[in-house]
């Protein structure tokens, strides 16, 4: 095997390499300094606030502003932010519309819809490493911040199950199914064939509401009523059935129906 040697001219050096194809390359601070004086005071006195207050200390077009300065680099991003805002609502809502979606607002290309993924992504990740392997009595309050920043905003109904082993650890996150904006399509026996793959001996069923009402529906009791009944039959636990809503939550243990 034969490796060979490219070396950069200084010219070369200088030309920043895109991340992906069709994306534009972060630009460098040299670059951002051509933009005219009031946009880079905006900037800095946005990236002075977060840096000294965090997100707390700023309103969600403000945070989506700090968001879209690598995508935009060299022009106003306050009027996207606004749109983004007014098309979808919130800070969260925005980052987990769908790409077609996003670019259907005004301003909205590759780059924009690269970044906030890249965003969506690590808060997911962020928010799963605080959940996966540990017990869920101890981290309830993780996982049901784990299941909003995953599934509140999302605008067609997920199913997924929390698989747990004897000590109620978390061993598995399993998205079984997605469907429409109010159904999706569940099999018991699927289920259950993946409980046992796993050796869990207990899970908890997860779901959400586009609508963001999470009160359950008829067909939410019945079909919770069927997984029970085909767990039971290999000892294995159904603990909750939790419906994720825009803004609340709602627990089936809680409520009485399991």
């Amino acid at each position: 095997m034969q490796f060979v040697s490219m070396a950069l001219s200084p010219a070369d050096k200088t030309v920043p390499l895109p991340l992906f194809e069709g994306v534009p390359a972060p630009k460098s601070p040299a670059q951002e300094a051509k933009l005219p004086s009031y946009l880079r005071d905006h900037r800095k006195r946005l990236r002075s606030r977060f840096l000294d207050g965090g997100a707390a200390a700023m309103p969600d077009y403000e945070l989506l502003e700090l968001v879209l300065f690598r995508a935009i680099p060299r022009q106003d991003v306050k009027p996207v932010a606004r749109r983004l805002m007014e098309s979808f609502g919130s800070f969260n809502a925005v980052l987990s519309a769908p790409s077609a979606r996003l670019k259907d607002v005004k301003g909205v290309g590759d780059a924009i819809v690269c970044e906030l993924k890249i965003v969506e992504a690590s808060a997911h990740r962020l928010a799963k490493t605080r959940v996966m392997r540990r017990p869920i009595l101890s981290s309830w309050d993780a996982l049901l911040e784990y299941l909003a920043t995953a599934m509140a905003h999302r605008e067609i109904e997920q199913f997924r199950v929390l698989y747990l082993d004897t000590k109620n650890t978390l061993i598995a996150d399993e998205e079984q199914a997605k469907g429409t904006v109010n159904h999706v399509p569940v099999y018991p026996r699927e289920v259950v064939k993946k409980a046992l793959e796993l050796n869990a001996s207990a899970l908890i069923l997860v779901h959400n509401h586009p609508s963001g009402d999470p009160t359950p529906s008829q067909a939410d009791i019945n079909i919770t009523e069927q997984i029970r009944q085909a767990c039971s039959v290999f000892s294995i636990s159904l603990h909750d059935h939790i419906i994720v809503g825009q803004e609340r939550h709602v627990s089936f243990r809680s409520e009485g129906l399991l």
